[in-house]
């Protein structure tokens, strides 16, 4: 909760709606007391020995009262910044006036809460990229030194576990090295047509290996309308989607399920869709597994339907499409689980992308995935 400050000072001139006007209240008060003390002075044969000194105290008073209130947001801001330069985002500046200074104020407590988010996701982001990495070498370390100290021989099992904990990390590591390009903007898209029968079969094909792995039987069905359809995306990219989009599908599909993928055009755009047989996504959980690290068990707790186990798939994916103008979600279906991925039909010019601003635009609609 976010650190209040200490009660406002005293602001007579906050109804005011420009630093104009006050400036301009504050000299007219001060001209008006001075001039009220030297009328009075003078009437009661006070001479100009003491009534100009009192006209001048007077004045300075009325200054100081109304001065003190015009500024008192920007000694708050001053105090604030002090706070965050120490790593405490929790202030946030009494913000009352209508003026420019009011409008300072307001912009810079939202920009506290922004850094306080962000710096609430990077402490979060190092904790889970942390524990991620401690799991995978915990086990190669401990495979290793069971070979070292002659516990174990490397035989082809244990060869093969170390390969797979390697792999895990490597894993890990380009999706943490996606994340970062993407939300960096540092992506140029390869625009072109593709046919999305031809492109579905080989998503399938690269899948094999996943399905392999698995040991599990599933059925695999493909449905394109109309068949020539076309979409306009880079290939290699949402080559990426349907990589962690099948992943997940196989993953939690039950052994002798299926795993269904189709397109269709809607209009000038074509909705993909993967849906699998499996436990499904709770619906008060379908925004949360498009964050980073974000899992969902069996029983609804934490969710990661995400990319190869690390958390990380799901992200990148929305990322991805959110790059092409696209919007990605989780669809209502039972049972099981549909994620649906609605792209442009339009091809757009070759290397460029969609929009200059998409990770903001990615940031605007994470809440209202659903």
């Amino acid at each position: 909760m976010a650190r209040r400050p200490p009660p406002p000072d005293l602001r007579p001139l906050d109804a005011l709606g420009s630093i104009k006007i006050k400036l301009g209240v504050l000299v007219t008060g001060a001209v008006v007391a001075a001039s009220l003390i030297t009328w009075v002075g003078l009437a009661n044969r006070l001479g100009p020995s003491r009534t100009l000194p009192l006209a001048v105290f007077g004045a300075l008073i009325v200054t100081q009262v109304l001065a003190h209130g015009m500024t008192s947001p920007l000694r708050e801001i001053t105090a604030a910044v002090r706070a965050m330069a120490k790593g405490d985002y929790s202030v946030r500046v009494h913000a009352s006036s209508r003026d420019e200074v009011g409008d300072l104020a307001r912009a810079f407590n939202t920009m506290a809460a922004d850094l306080a988010r962000v710096d609430r996701a990077r402490r979060d982001m190092i904790a889970n990229v942390s524990h991620e990495l401690r799991t995978p070498v915990a086990a190669l370390q401990a495979e290793l030194e069971n070979m070292v100290d002659g516990v174990t021989y490397p035989t082809s099992e244990t060869l093969q576990l170390a390969l797979s904990q390697t792999e895990r990390l490597s894993r890990l590591v380009i999706d943490l090295l996606d994340i970062s390009r993407l939300e960096a903007g540092a992506v140029d898209l390869n625009i072109s047509s593709i046919r999305l029968a031809d492109f579905f079969a080989e998503s399938l094909d690269a899948a094999a290996f996943v399905v392999s792995a698995s040991g599990k039987k599933l059925a695999f069905h493909i449905q394109v309308s109309p068949e020539g359809l076309t979409v306009a995306a880079d290939e290699e990219r949402l080559h990426q989607v349907t990589a962690n989009l099948l992943s997940n599908a196989i993953r939690h599909s039950p052994d002798g399920g299926t795993i269904a993928l189709s397109a269709a055009a809607k209009g000038r755009r074509v909705v993909l869709q993967v849906a699998d047989q499996g436990t499904g996504i709770p619906p008060d959980q379908r925004t949360r597994v498009f964050e980073r690290f974000e899992r969902a068990d069996p029983a609804g707790q934490a969710d990661s339907r995400g990319g190869a186990g690390t958390g990380l798939g799901l992200a990148i994916a929305r990322w991805v499409v959110n790059l092409h103008g696209g919007t990605i979600e989780v669809a209502d279906s039972s049972p099981g689980c549909t994620m649906r991925v609605t792209l442009p039909a339009r091809v757009r010019e070759r290397g460029r992308t969609p929009a200059a601003d998409a990770p903001r635009q990615a940031k605007d609609r994470e809440s209202g995935v659903a």
